[in-house]
């Protein structure tokens, strides 16, 4: 619902009526709809830390050629982040509309510790990279990445003229965001 309606359209009968629920058996566990969409988002960013720990380790990264293996990572971030843009977009506006309070930074927390286990993942070909330092400009240029995607397809403006700069395609997206996170880790991808 949050994804096909955003926060304002996930009303309560809405949800419930998805779930096959009352609005009252909703309401009888949480008190509103921002405790529900919290409790939600939380175990999503739960579920979604447990598949990173369990899913892929620094020594199985170890294993896969550093351009193979960002060419995985990002094509697979910028296919995901497609499919599921509606659903990022009204989660991170929940987030970010609930600054400082202790589900957000239960919510950063979550954030972060994406961030660190993929900077690890990188770092296990630490001696691929030719950047001074190596743990900085895998979190940078990680950062970069994301908020290209971000910026391009869950958070979209009107861009007018400058869409003729962007890349035509998901493909080709994908491809420029390797290049260049690579060439900035100093690993220069002939790709």
């Amino acid at each position: 619902m949050l994804g096909q309606h955003g926060v304002e359209g996930a009303t309560i009968p809405r949800i419930a009526q998805h779930a096959g629920l009352t609005p009252g058996a909703i309401y009888r566990r949480f008190h509103d709809k921002d405790a529900l969409l919290e409790a939600t988002i939380l175990g999503m960013l739960e579920r979604q830390d447990e598949r990173m720990k369990v899913g892929f380790t620094p020594a199985a990264a170890a294993q896969i050629p550093l351009p193979v293996f960002a060419e995985q990572v990002i094509g697979g971030m910028v296919l995901s982040y497609r499919v599921n843009a509606p659903l990022l977009r009204a989660m991170r506006n929940f987030v970010r509309g609930r600054a400082n309070t202790p589900f957000w930074k239960r919510a950063c927390k979550f954030e972060v510790q994406a961030v660190e286990h993929v900077v690890n993942l990188f770092l296990a070909r630490r001696k691929e990279i030719k950047h001074p330092d190596p743990r900085t400009a895998i979190a940078m240029g990680f950062m970069m990445v994301v908020s290209t995607i971000y910026e391009i397809m869950v958070m979209p403006t009107d861009l007018g003229p400058l869409k003729n700069f962007l890349p035509r395609d998901d493909q080709a997206l994908k491809r420029e965001l390797v290049r260049a996170f690579l060439s900035y880790l100093g690993c220069y991808n002939k790709a």
